[in-house]
């Protein structure tokens, strides 16, 4: 009964944003004068409908969409209240409506998913994990991170957006960085080795302590050497800090032709002035013992945002500012080919998501969690929506709204039946697209991808 609570919660927010998108268009239409013949919610067969002055009302059998259907918006019509006949600047409006309540509603959800939340993630480093590669790369306690791999970094949606998207690199696996890397790491597992069931809490922040100490040290030693004596120092440190006996031979630093990386260029506040770093490298790790292929890990903790009125504002709107950010740069991406067919989804992949994130949430955390869930990303969709939605594509209503900023600068309207060829053939394009994520989505679904 949960889950299908959960699922009904979900197509009710999707509606949700179907509805506000329709209805900013519905509202311009009105406020400017527009006849509107129908205002429907889903499409296909009618469930029921009514009439009240000159627009029918619909609820529609699949909840997979809606439209705004306004008198001259698609054929030529006389009647003096056609959309055909507004003023362009009016028309202007009525289109970039429906992205513009998409993001209004992405404000609102923004707000309340930040609401329950005890306190906000900053961009400021506050420490570093045992064994941190970024420790002996760069990166410092106190650092505000501002930048990474040229994207700016404002909320913590940023930073994990930028950091998520980075491109794995072979690097020389001979390297100072590398080796001072190896030889914390190093130094961690040793630190886990020497763990067992008699370790007290206070060995074990002993450990950890030593461990950072040694990391500043050695993300400051000029040569292999340097670093290795600091490695052979602190070795038996560790043991010193659980009451255990010294290692008969310090073990060497394996070296490697190559390494994997997930390294960028940084820059960051420190002390009040910007720094950039050159190559900072974030923990990169096995995705398990059976599949080599890299995973990213931070390894750093970042500093809190105190929970109040004005910070709460603040991360509405500047976290909604980094998910249209996110949109937009995801888009570029997938222009550019960072992304492939495969990381993008339809409704079906949507929804799979959706039960996925929320029955974790739910197993993990409860139902309140599990609705957390659905609507942050219900907050993603629509203002992906609002984003995309206006893009210069036919068929789209930036691509109308782009026919109409023609037709402002030429004072020539694009002939009807020219309009009507471009936007059936985007349509086109738009359902062969839809149709080949569905086949894609639902083959991961039932092949476990």
């Amino acid at each position: 009964m949960t889950t299908i609570a959960l699922i009904l919660i979900a197509v009710a927010l999707f509606e949700l944003i179907i509805f506000i998108h329709e209805g900013g268009h519905f509202i311009a239409a009105k406020k400017s004068g527009v006849q509107v013949n129908e205002f429907a919610l889903g499409m296909g067969p009618k469930l029921f409908s009514f009439t009240k002055g000159e627009t029918t009302y619909s609820l529609r059998l699949f909840p997979i969409g809606g439209y705004c259907a306004m008198e001259g918006e698609d054929e030529d019509s006389e009647n003096p209240r056609s959309f055909n006949n507004a003023k362009i600047w009016k028309r202007m409006i009525i289109i970039v409506a429906g992205a513009a309540m998409n993001i209004l509603l992405g404000l609102v959800l923004m707000l309340i998913t930040l609401l329950p939340q005890e306190n906000f993630a900053s961009t400021t480093v506050s420490q570093f994990s045992a064994g941190s590669f970024s420790a002996v790369t760069g990166l410092q306690p106190g650092d505000k991170i501002v930048e990474i791999n040229d994207y700016a970094v404002n909320t913590s949606t940023d930073f994990s957006f930028a950091l998520f998207t980075l491109p794995v690199k072979e690097v020389d696996g001979s390297e100072l960085s590398i080796y001072k890397e190896d030889c914390a790491y190093d130094l961690y597992y040793r630190a886990t080795e020497l763990v067992d069931k008699d370790t007290t809490d206070e060995q074990n922040a002993a450990l950890v302590k030593t461990i950072q100490t040694a990391q500043e040290k050695i993300a400051k030693a000029d040569s292999k050497e340097a670093a290795y004596a600091l490695f052979s120092e602190y070795y038996n440190v560790l043991a010193d800090n659980v009451g255990k006996e010294h290692a008969d031979k310090i073990p060497a630093i394996e070296e490697r032709e190559t390494r994997q990386r997930f390294r960028t260029d940084m820059t960051v506040e420190r002390n009040g002035e910007k720094v950039e770093l050159k190559d900072v490298d974030l923990l990169t790790t096995k995705k398990s013992a059976d599949d080599d292929t890299p995973q990213l890990r931070i390894d750093f903790y970042i500093e809190p945002l105190e929970k109040n009125f004005g910070t709460v504002i603040q991360q509405t709107f500047a976290s909604t500012v980094s998910v249209v950010r996110m949109v937009w740069g995801s888009l570029i991406g997938l222009i550019k080919g960072q992304f492939s067919l495969n990381d993008m989804s339809g409704p079906v992949g949507i929804a799979s998501a959706i039960t996925q994130v929320a029955g974790e949430s739910l197993r993990t955390s409860g139902f309140g969690s599990a609705v957390s869930s659905i609507v942050y990303i219900m907050m993603v969709i629509t203002i992906n929506l609002g984003v995309v939605n206006m893009l210069p594509f036919p068929a789209l209503d930036g691509g109308r709204f782009l026919m109409l900023l023609i037709e402002w600068i030429f004072r020539k309207p694009v002939p009807r039946k020219v309009e009507s060829v471009i936007n059936t053939v985007g349509l086109v394009l738009l359902l062969g697209l839809s149709a080949v994520i569905a086949v894609k989505d639902v083959w991961k679904i039932f092949s476990g991808g």
